[in-house]
């Protein structure tokens, strides 16, 4: 993959032009200024923690295998990104669940964690058939 890849008719210049990686960073900015200001203080050491890595696993693992030069390498972080996001929304649902959170967040975040595995998804679906077409 070059630097000036393209995808729907749009050149993508860097990672942050990826959907995938804008929508991994709308799920670690809801976690970031959503959710952790909502934990109780002990819990942002623990839970809180555990959720904001997984969340940034996102964004840097999508970055991470933009810069792979191999369709297959960049899809397989593209993966972790995806396993990461679940991640994101099993720790949401453990703060929902012990009372940290209201069902009204998790919703929320429950659309924003499926929107961007939806769109992940896409992108690793390109990059698969962009790999076949090279080899045909």
């Amino acid at each position: 993959m070059d630097a000036a890849t393209h995808t729907d008719e749009r050149i993508i210049k860097s990672f942050e032009d990826l959907d995938c990686w804008k929508a991994g960073r709308e799920v670690r900015l809801f976690v970031s200024r959503v959710v952790l200001p909502l934990l109780p203080k002990d819990e942002r050491y623990r839970l809180g923690d555990q959720m904001l890595r997984a969340a940034r696993s996102i964004t840097a693992n999508i970055a991470e295998g933009y810069g792979r030069f191999h369709y297959l390498d960049a899809a397989k972080f593209l993966s972790n990104a995806r396993g990461s996001t679940w991640e994101v929304l099993d720790h949401l649902i453990a703060a929902q669940d012990e009372g940290f959170v209201s069902n009204d967040i998790l919703v929320q975040g429950r659309l924003i964690i499926e929107t961007a595995v939806k769109i992940n998804n896409g992108y690793m679906n390109y990059l698969k058939r962009r790999s076949a077409s090279t080899k045909e």
